[in-house]
């Protein structure tokens, strides 16, 4: 099993968020977990802001998931230097174990166009970074994903899912 998952901060709350899929092109999550955070840190001004790890960390723990590849909106490496984002930490947080693609819509200056991903002609290109799997494997995957659109249905789905504060 596979997961997309997102972080959604509001304040000092949280809900993570993720939509578990085995294979790449479907449009329907097997199943969707979603983990209410009571209490998230303020973000330490001039650090990585880390607070989506712990909730993602939170979503896996409470729901005993054990997937065999990560998705997460956001990076993986903030640069082709590979300096550590949340999706690396995540990474080493599984023990290595466990693959992390991080897909971005916006780029960062240090990451060139070897980590882009055209999933729509005239739309910009999504970002990817990361850890575990090769970054063409990563980026023929997320290609392959449904969806008309830049961004896949499962990732939407997701982050629709960590936004909604039911």
């Amino acid at each position: 099993m596979k997961l997309v998952v997102a972080v959604h901060i509001d304040g000092t709350q949280a809900n993570a968020a993720a939509a578990a899929f085995d294979a790449w092109d479907v449009a329907e999550p097997i199943k969707t977990y979603v983990s209410p955070i009571a209490h998230v840190d303020k973000a330490v001004r001039g650090a990585l802001d880390l607070r989506e790890l712990a909730c993602m960390l939170q979503l896996l723990q409470d729901h005993r998931l054990t997937p065999e590849l990560v998705l997460i909106d956001g990076f993986v490496h903030l640069d082709a230097d590979e300096t550590p984002g949340v999706g690396q930490h995540l990474y080493q947080a599984l023990g290595g174990k466990v693959p992390v693609i991080g897909v971005s819509k916006k780029s960062l200056p240090g990451l060139s166009a070897q980590f882009e991903v055209m999933r729509e002609d005239e739309a910009p290109p999504l970002v990817v970074t990361c850890a575990g799997i090769d970054i063409g494997a990563a980026k023929v995957r997320l290609r392959s994903m449904h969806g008309r659109k830049r961004a896949p249905t499962l990732m939407k789905l997701a982050a629709r899912l960590a936004k909604n504060k039911d």
